[in-house]
């Protein structure tokens, strides 16, 4: 049987933004989830490049890079770290 790997799949795994993690798309709600914050803010924070930019893979189908919507809340733990 051929190798029926779907190439976008196999082509986000190799091109990870961190080595032994593959990239991931999360949709609004996962990112309200992980982030505790509103959809407004969310977009006021983009806006002010404060927070990742959603990726379009559609005229109306906007993702995040899991890994760098956790980045950025790990970055907000090491803020919290540094100023105690």
């Amino acid at each position: 049987m051929a190798n029926t790997a779907h190439p976008i799949r196999k082509q986000t795994e190799q091109s990870s933004a961190q080595p032994g993690r593959t990239l991931r798309f999360i949709k609004l709600a996962e990112v309200r989830s992980l982030t505790t914050i509103s959809t407004s803010e969310i977009y006021r924070r983009i806006a002010a490049g404060r927070f990742p930019k959603q990726v379009m893979l559609g005229p109306k189908s906007a993702v995040w890079i899991e890994a760098e919507v956790i980045a950025w809340c790990d970055s907000l733990v090491a803020l919290r770290a540094e100023a105690a």
